[in-house]
């Protein structure tokens, strides 16, 4: 290597070298040095040019700024850049790129508004590392701020702006911004349609996705993931994820790491099992299983399918696991109802194999802890995010602390835990609180939690509304249960419907509740006359493969109980309905073809969507 060859050839101590070395021989070699797979060679290049007193110019300079950033030393490359007498806009970009790869933004900030106050001109190249900054930190006004510059400067917007733009504008929730400058381009290329195919995605516009998919002349893996990922967040669109795959393989578009995360991701909105394992067998085959995005993938996948052991031997398999392996894991064990696994794992993660928690690791911590109904532990876990890890709590994790206490039935504290936050409190958090009101019945508290969450919006959140309904009815205050969905209906405020299904060895069957069903009628308690409080009537559907079960009324399931000499479902999923699925499953196992075969129960929750094992068909649920 020439680096390694010069620093042989010649002793850096010798006076008479200094004009036998040439600045392009230095410059050239310190090139190679920074394109080789051993750039500190290089360094010892800079320690010769020191030693030899060689005078450095600006083109030195900034080969030696770009070498100690290819090494990762960003002390050496800013001092390289603070002894230039004048920063081309080229050390400029350089030094902001290694301060942003290294996750050093504030610096990189810092660089941006140095460049501007300077007199210097930013390029192409800057401007698109400022519209990388605004997407990667959600800074729309520092995106807006660089359009303007780029349209004041004159810059022709071409593919590398344009593509930078739309993203800009897609992942900051802009996308009509984002469509406008798309629509500026004469010639849409690959990475633009993606960029624009993924921000439609996130914002929910499928079919807007859609329109752009089926434009193109052109396809790559990379699109084709785009549209998988996208398709993979809901229930209504998994099915299509899963059609794609099989599409994208057809067409001879081998699956990339991406692919098969977004299909078992596909799978767990699904509770697909059986596909899921298909895919598993997939990962196999293609030698990637041990990979992390994938293994952990896999673990939030059988999780979801209430299969926790399949989980853990994933997870034991995985050669190197990353805080989103841990976290799938403890969420896992959290919400298939084995808290205390959970918290040993939390545990084992910090103390023994000193894995930094982020912030939804917490979240899965403080979940487990109110299932558990460890109020001391989560407490300490709830102090330790900022005292031990400097992670200041977000409102996610004040709800989850409220619900901690609301679960365990200190209402009042939870109340004053929200009193002493010091952000104001969001829906979230009111409506956790409310939620334990509910649970608790506490009409007073619950009807004061309600009016707070109403503040916050003309509309309000609709399950506040529901479950102020809950608690007004589980005290038989029908009065109060008839005024919330009066105002429901004043406001036009509605619930999309939940939905439950069964699946397993007979084909999956989904129901709906808040939606008309035919109903066929099954008693499971006292006959109902359409005037009495307490009894419970389940109706079911059958279709022809004699699957699907629909759900109406119980004393359990008051949220669903319209008083006035009928019962009716309100707009809106719980829990009581959805056991009452699994309820009707198993006692009608010989009449629904279930007998003697496993099936798993698959609820819509507000904190996701899980599924229930019933492997002895004569098991009662009670």
């Amino acid at each position: 290597m020439k680096g390694a060859i010069l620093m042989r050839r010649i002793s850096p101590m010798k006076p008479t070298l200094q004009p036998l070395v040439h600045s392009a021989f230095l410059s050239s070699s310190l090139q190679h040095c920074i394109e080789s797979n051993y750039p500190s060679y290089g360094q010892r290049i800079h320690a010769f040019i020191l030693k030899a007193g060689f005078p450095i110019n600006t083109n030195i300079s900034i080969k030696l700024l770009i070498l100690h950033l290819r090494c990762g030393c960003l002390s050496y490359a800013r001092q390289m850049f603070d002894q230039m007498p004048k920063p081309t806009v080229s050390s400029y970009n350089s030094m902001i790129a290694g301060y942003f790869k290294h996750g050093q933004t504030e610096e990189s900030l810092e660089l941006i508004r140095k460049l501007t106050s300077s007199g210097e001109k930013p390029d192409v190249f800057t401007f698109s590392m400022i519209l990388k900054f605004s997407t990667s930190l959600m800074l729309l006004k520092l995106g807006k701020s660089a359009h303007t510059q780029i349209v004041k400067s004159g810059f022709e917007l071409d593919d590398v702006i344009i593509t930078a733009l739309v993203d800009s504008y897609s992942k900051n929730g802009k996308i009509d911004y984002a469509r406008r400058v798309y629509d500026m381009m004469s010639e849409r290329n690959l990475i633009c349609s993606t960029a624009m195919i993924s921000g439609y995605m996130q914002s929910g516009s499928v079919e807007s996705a859609e329109e752009i998919f089926q434009g193109m002349n052109e396809k790559d893996v990379v699109v084709f993931n785009a549209m998988i990922e996208g398709y993979s967040k809901t229930i209504e669109t998994a099915n299509r994820s899963l059609e794609l795959y099989i599409d994208m393989q057809r067409l001879n578009f081998r699956p990339t790491l991406s692919t098969f995360a977004s299909v078992i991701g596909s799978c767990s909105v699904l509770s697909a099992l059986e596909i899921s394992q298909q895919v598993h067998g997939q990962l196999i085959k293609a030698d990637v299983l041990s990979n992390v995005k994938s293994g952990s993938a896999l673990i939030d996948m059988y999780s979801k399918c209430g299969r926790t052991e399949d989980a853990r031997r994933i997870f034991d398999y995985m050669p190197e696991k990353n805080v989103f392996s841990w976290t799938s894991m403890i969420d896992g064990y959290g919400k298939n109802g084995t808290p205390d696994k959970a918290l040993l794992l939390f545990q084992l993660m910090r103390k023994e194999h000193k894995i930094k928690p982020n912030y939804v690791t917490f979240l899965s911590a403080l979940s487990a802890c109110g299932h558990a109904g460890l109020v001391s532990a989560g407490r300490e876990i709830f102090e330790s995010m900022e005292k031990d890890y400097s992670l200041k709590p977000r409102m996610e994790h004040y709800a989850c602390m409220v619900d901690l206490l609301g679960r365990a039935g200190s209402l009042h504290q939870a109340l004053e835990f929200i009193r002493q936050m010091p952000e104001k409190p969001n829906s979230d958090v009111w409506g956790a609180l409310l939620g334990a009101c509910s649970l608790h019945e506490d009409v007073e508290l619950a009807d004061f939690a309600a009016n707070e969450i109403l503040k916050l919006s003309n509309e309000g959140r609709p399950g506040a509304y529901v479950a102020l309904s809950n608690t007004f009815a589980a005290a038989g205050n029908w009065d109060g249960v008839r005024e919330v969905r009066e105002l429901m209906k004043q406001r036009g405020v509605s619930k999309d419907a939940g939905c439950s299904w069964v699946g397993g060895d007979i084909p999956a069957h989904s129901t709906n509740t808040g939606r008309d069903v035919p109903i066929h009628n099954t008693n499971l308690g006292e006959a109902d006359d359409g005037e009495g409080e307490g009894d419970a009537t389940v109706g079911t559907h059958l279709n022809e493969e004699g699957g699907g079960i629909a759900v109406v009324g119980g004393e359990d399931v008051l949220v669903g109980v319209g008083w006035g000499g009928r019962r009716e479902l309100v707009e809106g999923n719980d829990e009581g309905a959805d056991n009452k699925v699994v309820k009707a499953a198993v006692e009608l196992g010989p009449a629904t073809s279930l007998g003697g075969k496993k099936f798993r129960e698959v609820r819509q929750r507000s904190w996701g969507k899980w599924a229930a094992e019933i492997r002895d068909p004569s098991r009662r649920i009670r």
